[in-house]
C-alpha cells in the first residue's frame, strides 16, 4: 500500500511537470516574419533577438541621458534607502550603478544578465568606481535566479521584448517580487512612429499590459513622461 502511494505520487508529480511544460510551449508560435526577428511569437508579438555584449558602446553612449531622460526614469521609481532592486537585463550596468547610490549602503541592487561578458564588464566597472552594493547574478533564459519574495522593485529597460521565454521569465519575476512590490517596465513606444527605433524593438502599452497580466501582475499606470519610452508600472 505504501509502495503504491509513493509510486502514484511520483507519477503524478512527473505528469504535472510534463503538462505544465507542454502548456508553456503551446503559448509560442513560429512563423516567418521580420527578417531580423526570431520568428517566435508570444501573444501575437514577435520576440526580438537578444542584443549581444558587442552593444555595450551603445548602452554607454553619452547621448543616452538626453534621449531617454534616465534621471527622470529613476525619479519615477521613487527608490528608498535600504530597498532591494532587481535590474533585469542589466547589461553594462548603466542603471545599476545609478540606483546603487540611491538605495544606499543598506540597500542592494541585483544586476541580472544572461551574458557573462556583460557581467564581467560590469564587475570591472564596479571595482573601478568603488561600488559595493551591487550583486551580479547570472540569470538564464527562463529564470532570474533569485529567491522568492526577495525584491522590492524591478527595473527592465528595453529588455523585456528580447526575452526568449517571456512566459517563464514573467513567472520568475512574479515569484521573486515581494507582495506589494513594483515592476517598472520601460519599452520604446510602438504607438509613436517618430521614435527612431526599429518596430521589432518597440512595444505598445496594450501588448505590454496583456503579457504582464498573463503571469499575474496588476497594471498600476503608465507614467508617460519619458521622451521615447513607456514607463509602465505593475504590482503584485
Amino acid at each position: 500500500m505504501k509502495f503504491t502511494f509513493y509510486f502514484f505520487y511520483i507519477f503524478y508529480s512527473l505528469f504535472s511537470i510534463f503538462v505544465v511544460d507542454l502548456q508553456a510551449q503551446d503559448v509560442y508560435r513560429f512563423k516567418k516574419a521580420d527578417p531580423q526577428g526570431s520568428g517566435k511569437f508570444y501573444l501575437g508579438r514577435e520576440i526580438a533577438p537578444v542584443m549581444s555584449h558587442y552593444g555595450i558602446g551603445w548602452l554607454e553612449r553619452s547621448e543616452r541621458e538626453e534621449e531617454e531622460n534616465v534621471s527622470l526614469l529613476l525619479k519615477n521609481m521613487a527608490l528608498k534607502p535600504g530597498e532591494t532592486v532587481a535590474d533585469i537585463g542589466a547589461g553594462s550596468g548603466y542603471h545599476s550603478i545609478r540606483m546603487a547610490a540611491m538605495v544606499g549602503n543598506q540597500g542592494r541592487i541585483k544586476a541580472i544578465d544572461i551574458q557573462p561578458e556583460m557581467l564581467q564588464f560590469l564587475r570591472e566597472k564596479l571595482q573601478n568606481e568603488g561600488v559595493g552594493n551591487v550583486d551580479l547574478v547570472q540569470g538564464t533564459e527562463k529564470s532570474l535566479q533569485l529567491p522568492e519574495n526577495s525584491v522590492d522593485k524591478m527595473l527592465l529597460v528595453d529588455v523585456y521584448h528580447e526575452f526568449s521565454f517571456p512566459l517563464e521569465m514573467g513567472k520568475s519575476m512574479f515569484n521573486s517580487l515581494k507582495k506589494g512590490g513594483k515592476v517598472y517596465l520601460i519599452e520604446y513606444r510602438a504607438e509613436d512612429p517618430t521614435v527612431p527605433i526599429k518596430t521589432l524593438h518597440k512595444m505598445t502599452e496594450k501588448q505590454a499590459i496583456a503579457e504582464m497580466q498573463a503571469v499575474g501582475f496588476r497594471f498600476v499606470k503608465n507614467m508617460d513622461n519619458l521622451p521615447w519610452q513607456h514607463c509602465l508600472i505593475f504590482t503584485k
